[in-house]
């Protein structure tokens, strides 16, 4: 593992995220040493040796960056949005596109439920978009599978990231509603912004598609 004071370490949520992160930053020259889809390796550097990804779980990214031992990361919105994270978001990327969704059996009329019941990993965000909606609704906190809850009777509706829709289609659900389209982020380390701005604005230039006229 590398220690050098310039290098950049970038927390990425693993999985379709990590992946296409990887080759848009190939295709600006920045190759790394093991297939992300691959590797049980959780931190790899690229060959220059300037950067190195650190594998994560999605809901942790936030949390690495912001105690500081990744100065940056690429991570869902809903994830940030979710953990109420104390880093800076910088921009959105065009990557990990998929939507925050109410879904549920097909005809079900969540708006005018008494006692809705509400399964979800996204606990914060499915409370705030219920309260702005001005409904009532007893939420259920769950970590994985959140289909099961309507399916089995424990949940009236779940809130959910959908991509496809084929998990959903699959156990028998529908979008109901959709909250917001959501993509994947860029996050930066308060301070590693100071002490390191500008490697990271180079990477920042990359990012965004654009040449660094200083690199």
């Amino acid at each position: 593992m590398q220690n050098r004071s310039n290098l950049i370490r970038l927390a990425v949520a693993k999985g379709r995220v990590a992946k296409e992160a990887v080759k848009m930053l190939g295709r600006f020259g920045i190759e790394f040493t093991e297939d992300v889809s691959t590797t049980r390796k959780l931190i790899i550097p690229d060959k220059t040796g300037n950067y190195e990804i650190v594998l994560v779980k999605p809901s942790d990214a936030p949390t690495y960056v912001e105690e500081g031992v990744c100065d940056c990361g690429i991570v869902g919105r809903d994830i940030i949005v979710e953990n109420d994270s104390d880093v800076f978001v910088l921009f959105s990327l065009d990557i990990g596109k998929c939507a925050l969704c109410v879904a549920g059996k097909e005809g079900t009329d969540f708006r005018n439920i008494p006692g809705l019941k509400v399964a979800s990993k996204f606990v914060n965000s499915a409370r705030n978009f219920l309260s702005s909606q001005g409904i009532e609704a007893d939420i259920i906190k769950l970590n994985g599978s959140v289909e099961l809850a309507p399916i089995l009777g424990m949940s009236d509706v779940i809130v959910d990231i959908v991509e496809t829709g084929t998990t959903l289609k699959e156990n028998g659900l529908v979008v109901l509603e959709k909250i917001n389209d959501i993509s994947s982020v860029f996050i930066v380390n308060k301070a590693a912004l100071k002490t390191k701005y500008k490697d990271i604005k180079i990477l920042m230039d990359i990012l965004r598609g654009n040449e660094n006229e200083n690199n």
